[in-house]
């Protein structure tokens, strides 16, 4: 079945291609991703399968395979960044202001892809694969919190969640996997009371010593 899912998904990359590049061209803020889910909704129930809202413009379908396995799920989000797009491409953002900055448009496409390819066999496996189309990644309180307070990870509930993220540094068609944490960090500066010079630069001299004793890094996390 794997050679199988390989040739099918070479097949499938012009087609995949054309549709990260509409998704890229029509992107849409955090929990505002209406046409976005349409457009997901849509192409998952041409494959025949029953998509359904959760948290608002989060959507779910479900691949049953053969009865007797688990149920694993898929995940990707769907929002894009507040940056106007300066790249002169014939797919460039159409929304002033809006931009697939951080790769969700090509998130959005791999698990379309992947819900085509395991619609195709799934005949040829035992367990459910449950799709999530997650809203709202970049802006607190977060798509995937509220997606869980509505039940995403129940009926069926998932033994666990694969999610992935774009990563430049890795080759063309290599992935890299890990047990536990990786790629999922918060970094930020909120820049209150700035005339605070003294005090702000004292933090940033603590902080900076004690950084490894407090925090995980999202790409090795620390302890191993």
């Amino acid at each position: 079945m794997l050679n199988q899912l390989r040739a099918r998904a070479a097949a499938l990359a012009p087609e995949l291609s054309a549709l990260r590049r509409h998704l890229h061209a029509n992107p849409e803020l955090s929990f505002k991703e209406t046409q976005t889910a349409a457009f997901v909704t849509k192409k998952l129930a041409e494959l025949g399968l029953q998509p359904y809202a959760v948290a608002g413009t989060g959507v779910v379908a479900l691949i049953e395979g053969q009865p007797g396995g688990p149920v694993v799920a898929l995940r990707a989000d769907m929002d894009a960044l507040p940056i106007q797009e300066l790249s002169d491409v014939p797919y460039k953002s159409q929304s002033p202001g809006v931009m697939h900055a951080c790769g969700h448009d090509v998130h959005t496409t791999c698990l379309l892809g992947a819900a085509q390819l395991l619609t195709e066999v799934k005949g040829q496996f035992k367990g459910t694969v449950k799709l999530i189309f997650q809203p709202g990644e970049e802006l607190l309180p977060g798509g995937a919190s509220l997606m869980i307070q509505d039940g995403v990870l129940e009926n069926p509930a998932p033994t666990e969640v694969i999610g992935q993220h774009v990563f430049p540094r890795l080759p063309v068609g290599q992935i890299g996997l890990r047990p536990g944490r990786y790629m999922a960090s918060t970094e930020g500066i909120l820049g209150l009371a700035r005339r605070l010079t003294i005090c702000c630069a004292a933090t940033i001299r603590w902080a900076a010593t004690s950084t490894g004793s407090r925090l995980s890094s999202g790409m090795a996390p620390w302890p191993p």
